[in-house]
């Protein structure tokens, strides 16, 4: 396919539709909500706060509804995402967790510095597939666990440039541990989190285009 979204062109333009879905959905709900987050951290991957006591999160691709502002027990909490100064301004400045402005290709931390990443229907929307494995393997603590959600689909759009299949586990993360996975059908379109909790599993077998949620560790 095409590489026109990692032109400078591309990546502006991709970066403006981004941030004007953002302020549609502040316009059209007067606040950005986040009491949804923390179910889907913790009890869709089984999952507690007592897990995140004292660790160090990153959310790649955060948004900004403050996805970790659940997470008060921790000792490091980070949203990545390369429109995070435009966030700070809509309001993510009155959050409590870090914001940091970059992409997941270079994410700008030590190695080792997480006991959780997270990807929640962001994976996607990065330029590099390979670069931001790479990266998610080096800032991931040796037994830290990565979880994942992504829609799977066979297209590209104008902010969704990377087309997710099902093998994606097996194709960039084969050395990490699966604890958890599920292949779900998108029920509701556009609505990725109604459908994690409809819950209605596809065949592992199956090629429809769906949801792809799994909790991985990696090698320690």
């Amino acid at each position: 396919m095409s590489r026109w979204y990692q032109s400078s062109t591309g990546i502006r333009i991709k970066q403006a539709a981004e941030l004007l879905f953002w302020k549609y959905k502040k316009a059209l709900a007067g606040k950005l909500e986040n009491s949804h987050y923390s179910w889907f951290y913790t009890t869709y991957f089984s999952l507690s706060t007592n897990d995140y006591q004292n660790k160090s999160v990153l959310d790649i691709g955060c948004g900004p509804r403050g996805s970790l502002e659940w997470a008060e027990m921790t000792a490091l909490r980070v949203g990545l995402d390369p429109l995070a100064g435009h966030y700070l301004k809509m309001g993510a400045s009155e959050h409590k967790m870090t914001y940091v402005c970059a992409g997941s290709e270079q994410i700008p931390f030590p190695d080792g510095t997480f006991d959780f990443v997270c990807s929640f229907n962001s994976i996607d929307h990065v330029a590099s597939l390979d670069e931001t494995s790479r990266e998610i393997r080096r800032v991931l603590k040796p037994g830290g666990l990565f979880l994942l959600i992504v829609d799977v689909h066979d297209y590209p759009t104008l902010t969704e440039p990377q087309a997710i299949g099902w093998e994606f586990i097996q194709t960039y993360f084969p050395d990490f541990k699966i604890l958890e996975k599920s292949h779900l059908e998108a029920l509701h379109r556009g609505h990725i989190y109604r459908n994690l909790k409809a819950g209605k599993k596809l065949p592992e077998d199956s090629r429809k285009t769906g949801i792809l949620t799994a909790k991985l560790r990696k090698p320690a």
